[in-house]
């Protein structure tokens, strides 16, 4: 069928999107209820160069070969077929549309009512004959080559793994070793000032926030302010061409090969956040850039009576139909490639609950899983999920399948209340300080399937979470109304900046407490950007909107000995395999209490009886890790021993005497008070026997010499 354009060679449906040969570049386009397809090439502007019918159908997809076209060339969709919004058909020809498999993407959205399918002001039953090529961002055609020469990955294992969450911009745009014309961009995050920090900080796994193409919703536009975080996706192949200093026509994905090959080079891993859960086109009143247009019934989840409308429980408009097969495709396409191509070591998963709703309800065993599982590209990468979405049973900690890990929600919520002085008892600190096998253990799974955190890049920073009682978002534009209402008191003085002594100290040893509990948990523990130097936003908890100095790490107010404490802690954590297990605990594995993996004491030296635990005014606990029973192995098939550490959690507002375990060993070391941020590699040694000073509000770390 013709539109009267130049038809296409015929050219090949496999693989989708734009793949370069020598003698031009075949394009193919899933779009099961087009009625025409055009491809058109454009000029930077949005002026058309020329357009070319693809004639051929093959299994739904539309494809075709234009010769003498290379990379670097823009092109676009306008794929002809029904509108009637009622029954969720929403093809137009006057928007230009996005690949949905374009390697890399040109310019941002202009928004006007061009960008509508439907005229703006009407109803979205009607059809808009605007055209919105000029306002458009565009497809580019890229080489795929790279030189890999050389390139290791890591391979962390997973109980060896430290995840550092941060963001391309906000790490390197205030950095002062990091040149001018590279902030801000992968090359910035490359350079060997940022991975000086991440080395000698001794973390193993760079997080980074979104990085797949996104879009700057009108709304922030219209007000001044920008998609900071970047969950907004649109293109689920092509790396965000802000990020890149090279240019926006092909650079930005080698850039990015750059990027991870150089910090492979320093032995560190590059996690992906992914946001497979919802696109940047909303609901049915939001606009057409890609998947809407092409080919709106099988990419999203339309309500099932009426699919006028868009099933949303991600809270932003709309929600990927991971169980259609071209939507189920697209994403196991898109991961194979930033493995395959892009060399990436594992993704997590932005509200990954939503990808398991093949029937509307969250199901463990949809195809999403199975597809998952048995890909052999992605046998060997680490999976985590953000395990909730906001939909009626969305929050599932927990309950994900094997060789997933999960943000654990019950962790953070926990040790926050215990340090804050807000849980009753410590039987759930147990539990969670444990690696959570409440949550993990009955299905297989193990400790590490816990990423343990505090903080993450939507909420407070660490600095923030102790200073600040309430929240401060008043900068989004929203009359602070957005961002959680989840702090409470931490009983740290009057609420943020202070020059009262006793309260910057107190707030400091609570930052210590945090992250020394996070650090020293059996699980995968995960550090936010910043939280390591003192980073403050000021009270914003929300700051997904601020791409300016409330989100960027300020490195000329480094909090350096925060920064050599969580160093310090880093490099306990790498020496003790104690801190590392990769099963979780059984409490008595053999005859006679130094036989025992674990043991729990109170602050006389005794061990925790039933009435201990059930003891909901209790606000201290030691544990005791025995680095003589860690069932695991070497690859030699040796035993591992360590040393056996005890380690006292203390969150009441008093000093307390604690007297030590007896038949533990007569003499112990103390590594770590986290009422002094000086931690020395030459501890002091004290007697069983002796009675030791614990200060309100602090952790304590002993060795047994």
């Amino acid at each position: 069928m013709t539109v009267g354009n130049i038809p296409a060679w015929p050219g090949r449906p496999y693989p989708l999107g734009a793949t370069v040969h020598e003698d031009g570049t075949n394009f193919a386009l899933f779009a099961s209820e087009a009625d025409a397809v055009e491809l058109v090439l454009l000029d930077e502007s949005g002026g058309m160069l020329a357009a070319y019918d693809l004639l051929e159908q093959t299994d739904l997809v539309w494809h075709g070969f234009v010769p003498r076209v290379g990379a670097g060339a823009r092109y676009g969709y306008r794929v002809h077929g029904a509108y009637d919004a009622n029954l969720g058909l929403r093809h137009n020809p006057y928007k230009l549309l996005l690949d949905p498999y374009a390697r890399a993407i040109a310019g941002p959205v202009k928004w006007g009512p061009e960008v509508f399918g439907y005229p703006w002001g009407a109803s979205d039953d009607e059809v808009s004959d605007l055209d919105s090529a000029e306002q458009m961002p565009h497809s580019v055609v890229i080489d795929t080559s790279f030189d890999w020469s050389g390139e290791r990955r890591p391979d962390v294992a997973w109980s060896d793994t430290i995840i550092y969450e941060t963001h391309v911009r906000g790490f390197t745009m205030r950095h002062p070793g990091v040149p001018d014309n590279l902030r801000g961009t992968y090359a910035g995050l490359a350079h060997p000032a940022a991975i000086e920090h991440f080395t000698s900080l001794g973390i193993t796994s760079v997080e980074l926030m979104p990085v797949h193409h996104f879009v700057d919703p009108q709304h922030l536009v219209d007000q001044g302010l920008t998609n900071y975080w970047g969950y907004d996706s649109i293109g689920y192949f092509a790396p965000e061409r802000r990020y890149a200093s090279a240019g926006e026509n092909g650079e930005q994905v080698a850039e990015f090969q750059a990027m991870v090959k150089a910090l492979h080079a320093a032995g560190l891993e590059i996690i992906l956040d992914v946001v497979y859960n919802h696109t940047a086109e909303g609901n049915e009143l939001g606009p057409t850039l890609c998947f809407k247009g092409i080919d709106n019934r099988s990419y999203y989840r339309l309500v099932e009576d009426n699919p006028r409308f868009y099933y949303d429980v991600t809270g932003t408009g709309n929600s990927l139909n991971a169980g259609s097969p071209a939507t189920l495709q697209m994403i196991m396409d898109s991961l194979r490639y930033w493995v395959n191509e892009m060399h990436v070591d594992g993704f997590r998963f932005d509200l990954a609950s939503a990808l398991a709703r093949q029937f509307y309800d969250v199901d463990r065993l949809s195809a999403f899983f199975d597809i998952i599982h048995q890909d052999p590209t992605l046998a060997h990468v680490k999976l985590i999920a953000e395990p909730w979405d906001v939909g009626e049973g969305g929050y599932q900690v927990g309950n994900f399948p094997v060789r997933w890990a999960e943000w654990n929600g019950k962790y953070r919520d926990c040790v926050r209340d215990y340090w804050r002085g807000q849980v009753a008892g410590v039987g759930a600190l147990a539990n969670r300080l444990t690696g959570s096998s409440d949550l993990y253990q009955d299905d297989g799974r193990s400790p590490f399937s816990s990423i343990n955190f505090v903080t993450a890049h939507d909420g407070f920073t660490l600095r923030d979470l102790v200073s600040y009682n309430e929240k401060h978002n008043g900068a989004n534009g929203e009359d602070n109304r957005d961002g959680a209402d989840d702090n409470r008191s931490w009983n740290c003085g009057a609420e943020g900046e202070t020059d009262d002594a006793e309260v910057l100290a107190l707030r400091a040893r609570q930052q210590r407490n945090l992250i020394a509990t996070v650090l020293l948990s059996q699980g995968c523990p995960m550090l936010v950007a910043g939280d390591d130097i003192g980073r403050t936003q000021r009270g914003n908890n929300n700051a997904y909107c601020q791409a300016n100095e409330i989100s960027w790490l300020d490195w000329s107010k480094v909090d350096e000995p925060l920064f050599q404490f969580t160093r310090r802690l880093i490099a306990l954590r790498a020496e003790q395999p104690v801190l590392r297990r990769q099963r979780f605990f059984e409490g008595q594995v053999g005859r006679g209490q130094r036989r025992k993996d674990v043991a729990w004491f109170d602050d006389e030296g005794t061990e925790m009886t039933e009435a201990d635990w059930d003891d909901e005014s209790r606000r201290s606990l030691a544990m005791l890790l025995n680095g003589d029973e860690i069932p695991d192995h070497t690859e030699d098939g040796r035993h591992i021993r360590g040393d056996t550490l005890l380690i006292i959690f203390h969150s009441l507002h008093k000093d307390m005497s604690w007297n030590l375990p007896r038949g533990w060993g007569d003499h112990w070391e103390v590594l770590l008070d986290t009422t002094d941020d000086a931690v020395t590699d030459a501890p002091r040694t004290i007697e069983s026997s002796a009675t030791l000073h614990v200060t309100a509000r602090s952790l304590v770390v002993l060795r047994r010499v």
